[in-house]
């Protein structure tokens, strides 16, 4: 019998039926949120190549490389605006709970989203 690990993203779903379908390219974000989750748990799981797909090309890094030391332990979605099915923008405040050796903190984005030939972008984000 095979472990059911939970998404990273906090929506109680196994990953393989949550987040790991848009990783894998199955299916697409249908809202800014649901982008922002899956981006969430791609930090998570050290997915760098679906960060940088998932990116903006106006702002989108050359290369981006995650500190194999950081765990991300919580996402708590503080507020969103537009980001809907039918929005060509949105917004999504998030706090991101994280662990390193002898250190946990925080990180709060209010992060900003594009629409694009029907698919969503993260664009970039103001950190508190």
């Amino acid at each position: 019998m095979s472990v059911i690990r939970a998404c990273p993203c906090g929506l109680g779903e196994p990953f393989a039926d949550c987040c790991a379908l848009l990783h894998a390219g199955s299916r697409r974000a249908a809202t800014a949120e649901q982008l922002m989750r899956s981006r969430y748990s791609a930090f998570a799981v050290g997915d760098t190549a679906y960060l940088l797909r998932t990116w903006h090309s106006s702002r989108r890094p050359t290369e981006l490389s995650l500190d194999p030391e950081q765990r991300w332990i919580r996402l708590d979605i503080l507020g969103r605006t537009g980001g809907g099915p039918f929005d060509s923008e949105g917004t999504v405040r998030f706090r991101a709970h994280y662990r390193l050796p002898g250190h946990a903190g925080s990180l709060t984005e209010n992060s900003r989203f594009r629409r694009t030939d029907g698919s969503w972008f993260y664009v970039d984000g103001d950190h508190d």
